[in-house]
């Protein structure tokens, strides 16, 4: 079974939170993580996965136009997204710079996308997902692994 972790990072920390997402994926029996940037994701990338976890870094209050741009462009493939399991991520430069309203935008899509959505467990924040200002600290890459096991086990129930 396999998990999507699709981001978009222009300076890095978006994908190095990515990457302790997909560290929790690979936590879970039989999950694997599919870490794709928005360079390089494919229609397929979205439709072979049991689950979805998209990250932004935050412009203007929302999430980057290049992450936007690949849920209007793969709208044809919507259908076929129905009930998996869709979580979000998010970075900023800035402590009140809109993390939450970028994963609440990024939900927004994979609601659209007929997804069922999870936030972070309770035992990270148990909020909208896993965010942080500047590069990942050792606190926020733990509630990022949380995370992604979250999605992986939940998907995992699911299409069992």
């Amino acid at each position: 079974m396999q998990v999507l972790i699709l981001y978009y990072s222009r300076g890095g920390n978006t994908r190095k939170l990515a990457e302790a997402i997909a560290a929790g994926v690979r936590e879970t029996a039989g999950a694997e993580a599919l870490l794709r940037d928005t360079t390089e994701v494919t229609k397929d990338d979205f439709v072979q996965s049991a689950g979805i976890i998209a990250g932004s870094p935050v412009y203007f209050g929302g999430p980057a136009a290049e992450l936007k741009k690949i849920f209007d462009d793969f709208v044809g493939v919507r259908k076929k997204m129905e009930n998996k399991v869709g979580a979000a991520f998010a970075t900023s430069g800035d402590p009140s710079g809109g993390k939450e309203t970028t994963m609440l935008g990024i939900l927004q899509c994979l609601l659209i996308y007929g997804m069922i959505i999870v936030g972070d467990p309770l035992a990270a924040t148990g909020h909208y997902g896993t965010a942080c200002t500047g590069a990942p600290n050792e606190k926020t890459t733990e509630h990022a692994r949380l995370l992604g096991r979250r999605v992986a086990e939940l998907a995992s129930k699911l299409c069992s």
